[in-house]
């Protein structure tokens, strides 16, 4: 008995770490079989690995329909509508766990049929993937609908939503672009105006780059070591082209300092980080101290990983990690504090007009905000009272009194 159920279990798991998005045949079927037996919509999710808002959609989109042969009628002899059984106005909301279903005259069936399910769903699929093609007719028509607007001046838009036209936006460009209408582009009031999208790849840091510094590398280091916090770099935006800020967040208090860099690229963030590794030493401070592990992004702008992980005698000080691609929330304490500059900051402002003082000034401000989860203290008092004010001021942060505090645009005003 226990090892039925211990294979049970482990079919339930196969199922439910599996990577379908889509319901196979088979789950259809597991569903049809377990409404027959009356299990909820819950226990079946369970079962097939599903959630069970996916299930109940699946059963309600697929309901067969079987009138009952005799209908009513009122006096005047026009039928009236179905009545429905009370029992189908709760889960599961089919007759398949009925036991009167075969006998019922009285209301419509309404069953679920793992076959014809499945069947209506790769139907729809294919048709989905096809699209709907255009007949020699219908094209002709298009194009002569489409020409007739274009010499009265009308705009496309106005054009689809003014005809019966059985092409989409896209499509009329595309065959526009191809020769296909009898109209061309200077036809149009501003398709000769539409320049070509330039396809921009950021720079990213290189494969070989990441061996030994991957995510997963990241993890297994602070749990040998036993590290509870650590510093997540990332890049602030502003104009594409212009000047960026590259901020460093100290995950124990929340901490926040900032670098302006003239440009996103690895010799100009490299070039700054040297700078401020030569402030350190001439303070006698150790940066690897301050920065011994740091976590940041695949940005092409942190791929000189011995600026970070260096001195400037050339040893290891500290150690650089990159979190996966695509995959922000693997450093969300920087991503989170960057809304606090945001909010002086909008997105989409150009950073070009600024300089480090006012970088330094802007995230002073940011640092002496009261944070709840600090039981009411600021993270630069965390931070000097963690490592002395001396340091904070090496990272160009000062104190700002509780009620000279501003977060909102009008501190650069």
């Amino acid at each position: 008995m226990w090892e039925t159920i211990q294979r049970a279990e482990e079919s339930m798991t196969e199922k439910n770490t599996g990577k379908h998005k889509h319901m196979t045949q088979d789950d259809r079927l597991e569903i049809q079989q377990c409404l027959n037996h009356g299990m909820t919509f819950k226990a079946i999710a369970r079962r097939i690995g599903k959630d069970q808002t996916t299930v109940s959609k699946e059963v309600k989109k697929h309901v067969l329909v079987s009138e009952r042969a005799v209908r009513q009628s009122d006096k005047y002899g026009s039928p009236l509508p179905p009545s429905v059984c009370p029992a189908l106005m709760k889960p599961p909301f089919v007759c398949n766990p009925c036991k009167r279903r075969r006998a019922c005259r009285e209301y419509d069936r309404r069953v679920y049929c793992g076959k014809t399910a499945h069947r209506r769903y790769e139907e729809l699929l294919v048709e989905a993937r096809s699209g709907i093609p255009l007949s020699k007719e219908a094209f002709y028509e298009n194009d002569r609908m489409i020409s007739e607007g274009i010499k009265r001046g009308q705009h496309l838009y106005h054009i689809i939503r003014s005809n019966p036209l059985t092409a989409s936006k896209s499509t009329i460009y595309r065959h526009l672009h191809k020769g296909y209408l009898s109209v061309a582009a200077i036809d149009f009031p501003r398709v000769v105006k539409f320049r070509p999208r330039k396809a921009r790849t950021a720079p990213y840091v290189p494969k070989a780059v990441r061996v030994g510094r991957s995510y997963c590398d990241f993890l297994a280091h602070i749990e040998e070591n036993a590290i509870m916090s650590w510093v997540e770099m990332d890049t602030l935006i502003g104009r594409p082209g212009g000047k960026a800020i590259v901020t460093l967040h100290f995950t124990l208090c929340n901490f926040m300092a900032a670098i302006l860099v003239e440009n996103k690229t690895a010799a100009e963030v490299a070039d700054k980080l040297t700078r401020l590794k030569e402030k350190f030493a001439e303070s006698r401070v150790g940066f690897g101290e301050l920065f011994s592990l740091v976590l940041t992004d695949n940005g092409g702008e942190f791929s000189n990983v011995s600026a970070v992980e260096n001195s400037l005698h050339g040893d290891r000080e500290s150690r650089l990690f990159f979190c996966d691609p695509c995959m922000p929330s693997q450093k969300p304490r920087v991503e989170k504090n960057h809304t606090l500059f945001r909010d002086i900051v909008p997105k989409g402002e150009s950073f070009d007009a600024f300089s480090q003082d006012t970088v330094d000034l802007i995230f002073s401000h940011i640092n002496s905000v009261k944070r709840k989860h600090l039981n009411g203290k600021s993270p630069l008092e965390i931070f000097s009272f963690t490592f002395g004010e001396a340091i904070a001021s090496l990272l160009g942060i000062t104190g700002i009194a509780d009620n000279d505090v501003l977060q909102s645009p009008k501190l650069l005003a």
